[in-house]
């Protein structure tokens, strides 16, 4: 992680775990915050941005950081749990520096920041003293891609805002996340750094976000993307998913993009959209594991373990009549996972059928389908219409979404005892 004793590149500290004095980890590094000077000053290091486990990020001062070593923080004193709110006189290193061109003072040359560098200059105080940065091809005596670390002092630029800053560091020092964990990096970012990081991603991992984000960011940043990529990215999302973002936007946006994705692929979305939105109509995913009574056991474990398979939809297959894409052929019935464990490969899963539970209608209410899923201990279940069609699953997840409030991947309960504001060493 350090370059010298004294030296840390801020993007190796991304994901690091933070502890508390007492050996317990109470999160992870998400970012750093930094105040700009005048007069070409190095910036001061203020602090930690951390996520704690219930996803909720927090100021960490630097007064209160007794180690950087071995990929993990140490910190002293109790842990301030208040929200972090960045303010107007502060910079986010990872968020708003990464990517941006900046100038060598000596040359005029613009270059592309890499990464930047914070260095002890006393005990539990930090500058940033070092900027990591790539030079574009010019002549043929410069390597494209040419790297070289330079003095604070030796670069401008940093103190104005940019257009296309881009966001392919940002992207790569946040590249292991998972895509919940991605969407709440997005959603603490400016509007004009989200739009740039959702630009750099590509489709797939898009859309495996977009599904993470609140509403308003979804609309937000869907709306920034030419319609023809935005119809590419609802055709990645499950189809339940880019309904509920579409049902979102104004009538006449959602027809538009509806047209512009690939009729296979709109035709189920506009299915969902037919439904009332808390109905199980609305609620389902219309891609469900569906497999003819003729199947072995061997069939479904091996869709069953298919990479992605979410899984609360891996926990059963559903057995129907062909044709084996929603809306299907007669409905049979359910086999649960531990049944398909229980049996030999060779087994016909038209042989274990479960035939006893009863599927929804699809315009079951969300309060019967949560009552539902308790009772009968289910992370999904079939809705199936009155010809004994199956149109899809509900899954625990999206019933959870139903009834969570609805800024409820803000509002977290504060982890252990402490409390959220008023304690010791950590005010701002």
């Amino acid at each position: 992680m350090a370059a010298a004793a004294n030296r840390v590149f801020i993007s190796h500290l991304s994901g690091a775990a933070v502890f508390d004095p007492n050996g317990d980890q109470v999160g992870r590094v998400r970012d750093v915050v930094v105040s700009l000077r005048v007069g070409g000053r190095p910036p001061r290091v203020l602090g930690l941005v951390a996520e704690v486990v219930t996803r909720r990020r927090i100021f960490l001062p630097m007064t209160r950081v007794t180690s950087l070593e071995s990929g993990q923080v140490l910190t002293t004193g109790v842990i301030n749990m208040r929200r972090f709110e960045q303010r107007a006189s502060e910079t986010l290193v990872l968020g708003e520096m990464l990517d941006r061109r900046v100038t060598l003072a000596e040359t005029g040359e613009q270059v592309t920041v890499l990464d930047v560098a914070m260095e002890q200059i006393r005990l539990r105080e930090w500058e940033v003293g070092k900027v990591f940065v790539q030079r574009a091809k010019a002549g043929r005596l410069r390597r494209r891609g040419e790297t070289l670390t330079v003095d604070w002092s030796a670069v401008t630029g940093f103190s104005l805002s940019e257009e296309g800053q881009g966001a392919a560091n940002l992207l790569a020092t946040f590249e292991q996340l998972r895509p919940a964990d991605l969407a709440n990096v997005l959603h603490h970012l400016s509007a004009k750094r989200r739009a740039e990081v959702a630009a750099a991603l590509d489709d797939e991992r898009l859309a495996d976000v977009l599904e993470e984000l609140p509403e308003d960011d979804q609309v937000e940043i869907i709306g920034k993307l030419k319609d023809e990529r935005a119809a590419d990215i609802l055709e990645a999302m499950d189809p339940d998913d880019a309904a509920d973002l579409l049902s979102e936007l104004p009538g006449d946006d959602a027809e538009r993009l509806l047209r512009l994705m690939e009729p296979d692929e709109a035709e189920p979305v506009r299915r969902l959209l037919s439904y009332q939105e808390d109905s199980a109509g609305g609620l389902m995913t219309t891609e469900p594991i569906v497999l003819e009574p003729d199947a072995t056991v061997a069939d479904a474990l091996a869709r069953v373990r298919m990479a992605e398979q979410k899984s609360a939809l891996a926990a059963q297959v559903y057995v129907c009549r062909p044709p084996n894409e929603t809306p299907t052929g007669t409905y049979l019935g359910i086999v649960h996972f531990q049944r398909l464990l229980r049996e030999p490969p060779y087994t016909l899963i038209g042989a274990i059928v479960d035939r006893d539970l009863d599927p929804l209608p699809p315009d079951t209410p969300l309060a019967v389908i949560t009552s539902y899923l308790a009772t009968y201990n289910l992370v999904a279940a079939p809705v199936v219409d009155d010809a004994d069609h199956l149109l899809g699953a509900v899954t625990v997840d999206d019933v959870l979404d139903h009834l969570l409030p609805e800024d409820w991947r803000e509002s977290t309960v504060h982890l252990g005892d402490l409390p959220a504001e008023g304690v010791s060493g950590g005010g701002r």
